[in-house]
């Protein structure tokens, strides 16, 4: 196989359909940004989901040694009143299930999420300890509009600090994100399918102009691969360009917009991290290859008949 003339009919393909080759990529660089801000807001939900703890759950608060409620005279919770208060919920027909967090656990939540970026927050971060935070149930609820049973049962007992129901806080938090996720992903999808089209109008295109020379190629008994691999490098070359731009704009929004205006002035949620973003990046370009080659392939062998 002659490469020259592979990269030959490459660029002579991308100056023949120079505007058709840039809407391909400006649709896969928008198609897969959305995809990619779709799946970073995922990632971020689920952080959150895990920091906070569902929206259908509700947290106990047990008693430290900081604790000053009425609660709590005696100070830390004791092993009498923890199996009380285990017993309490296990009885509880509202709870679906539980899990109890140390304070060990706790603390190393706080440390991931907590931003040290100046000398006060950094002798705040020093002078906290595992001792200082609370230990917790987490409790799942069979429906979440019943709540109010186990809430009241838990809140006289002694060794309870407080029992907080987060699912009024966090329910327009998660439902905003979920539009945005969706809304996001939907979009993309939209757009993936007219990326889907205009590759195989190119192709289409492409093949109308070098009808004559794929005749002759035909009939001096070239391989399929050989008709096909410029048509497929034109792809590739499209579906680089676009994934690298798409790719681009995650980190750059990575960058701006979670390490320069979030993660420094919001400690109140664990924020994604560059993992996440290459994690996006990653699908996004195997999307970006797919949904460029596979129409390739099909209309290559539909258009040129080979």
């Amino acid at each position: 196989m002659q490469l020259t003339y592979v990269f030959s009919e490459l660029g002579n393909g991308l100056r023949r359909n120079l505007s058709m080759t840039v809407a391909v990529i400006v649709t896969i660089f928008v198609s897969l940004t959305l995809v990619g801000m779709g799946l970073l807001l995922n990632a971020q939900a689920n952080k959150a989901e895990d920091y906070w703890g569902s929206k259908l759950q509700i947290t106990v608060f047990l008693c430290n040694q900081n604790s000053n409620t009425a609660n709590c005279v005696n100070g830390e919770v004791t092993p009498a009143q923890k199996q009380t208060i285990e017993k309490t919920i296990k009885g509880n027909p509202e709870v679906a299930s539980y899990y109890s967090e140390s304070k060990q656990k706790a603390y190393d939540k706080w440390k991931t999420a907590y931003v040290a970026d100046d000398a006060s927050k950094q002798r705040v971060y020093d002078n906290i300890n595992a001792s200082d935070f609370q230990e917790t149930y987490w409790i799942q609820l069979k429906n979440p509009e019943q709540f109010q049973g186990i809430k009241s049962a838990l809140q006289g007992l002694p060794g309870v600090n407080t029992v907080r129901d987060l699912r009024g806080v966090l329910k327009p938090i998660y439902l905003w994100m979920g539009w945005m996720k969706w809304g996001a992903i939907g979009i993309a999808s939209f757009l993936v399918i007219a990326a889907i089209l205009q590759v195989g109008n190119t192709i289409r295109l492409a093949a109308f102009a070098r009808r004559r020379e794929i005749g002759i190629m035909r009939l001096v008994g070239a391989s399929s691969l050989y008709i096909q691999l410029p048509f497929l490098m034109e792809s590739l070359v499209a579906a680089l360009v676009g994934v690298a731009l798409a790719g681009g704009a995650l980190m750059a929004f990575m960058w701006l917009v979670i390490y320069q205006t979030l993660r420094p002035t919001s400690n109140i949620v664990a924020w994604i991290d560059w993992r996440d973003g290459a994690w996006a990046l990653g699908w996004i370009a195997i999307i970006g290859l797919a949904l460029t080659l596979i129409p390739t392939l099909v209309m290559t062998r539909k258009y040129l008949k080979v």
